[in-house]
């Protein structure tokens, strides 16, 4: 098994009924990372998210959480830059709070001002990070995710950009998001391993992925899809870094969110070696319904 590579869900899986619940389900399906989507708010109480961390730790399930979509450093609006800052400050606490490791921020579009979007990025990340340090959380990474559209900030130099001016940021590399906004720039491995010769040094101690197949336009992403459609092919992916000693997490996004973290964890050949087919986790198999849009799975036990 590659011990370095953690997989899970985007979010609390649905059968699971209650976060702790969710987090059992999760971990019966041999997945050990999940992670916790504030995308509409960071709402949760201190010690509520203490006992989700708990459940969490005792499962060994790694988390991260995602901050509110609506972060916009680079807003024409001064007071939409400003609670750009409380929502990453929401999200940053909640994960500290939860033991999570990382938050994943869209930063910025580039909206009128394309020129101004590196330094407003760079603005409001450097006050997140200096209130973080002065409330003392210091176990919590400011995650910058690569964005699928043309008109979004968010590319691996843009990022590093960032990186080079405020302390505690670190990408998150969106698969998709780099296939779809280079209109399907990752068709073969040599297209693959590029971009991971271009990531991995810039990921720190944990590379954070999000991983999913992707439909897109001239103007970059449109929506995410399973796995199954192969744009990309992350097969690729699982080849190259399967004998990698880099430590990864590994979220789904795909709308299968805990099928496909399944599918894409068995992608990885010494994975497969070394627990057989797949043990005692349920696979899971695609049903195509009358609308090509709908996806429907039945887990086979």
């Amino acid at each position: 098994m590659v011990r370095t590579m953690r997989f899970g869900p985007a979010g609390y899986p649905s059968a699971g009924k209650a976060p702790e619940k969710a987090l059992e389900y999760t971990r019966g399906l041999g997945l050990d990372a999940l992670e916790v989507e504030f995308v509409r708010g960071a709402r949760i109480k201190p010690e509520r998210a203490a006992e989700i961390g708990a459940k969490a730790r005792q499962l060994d399930i790694r988390l991260s959480c995602h901050a509110p979509y609506y972060i916009s450093f680079n807003s024409d609006s001064v007071e939409t830059r400003q609670k750009s800052i409380g929502w990453v400050m929401d999200t940053a606490r909640a994960a500290h709070n939860l033991g999570a490791y990382i938050i994943v921020i869209h930063a910025a579009s580039y909206g009128k001002s394309p020129d101004t979007a590196l330094p407003s990025v760079v603005d409001g990340l450097s006050k997140c990070k200096d209130m973080l340090d002065d409330e003392g959380i210091r176990d919590v990474i400011l995650g910058v995710e690569t964005m699928g559209k043309l008109g979004q900030f968010g590319t691996l130099d843009e990022i590093a950009k960032v990186m080079d001016q405020v302390d505690g940021v670190r990408p998150v590399l969106d698969v998709a998001h780099v296939h779809a906004r280079g209109r399907g720039c990752l068709r073969t491995e040599a297209d693959m391993r590029g971009l991971m010769d271009q990531f991995l040094p810039l990921c720190g101690d944990i590379a954070h992925f999000h991983i999913s197949c992707i439909k897109y336009g001239d103007k970059g992403e449109i929506s995410h899809l399973p796995l199954e459609t192969k744009e990309p092919d992350l097969q690729m992916l699982a080849d190259i870094l399967d004998d990698s000693k880099q430590e990864c997490t590994f979220i789904c996004e795909s709308p299968l969110i805990e099928q496909d973290a399944v599918v894409f964890r068995d992608m990885f050949p010494s994975y497969r070696r070394t627990t057989g087919r797949r043990g005692t986790v349920p696979h899971f198999i695609y049903i195509k319904n009358h609308s090509p849009d709908t996806i429907a799975t039945v887990a086979q036990r």
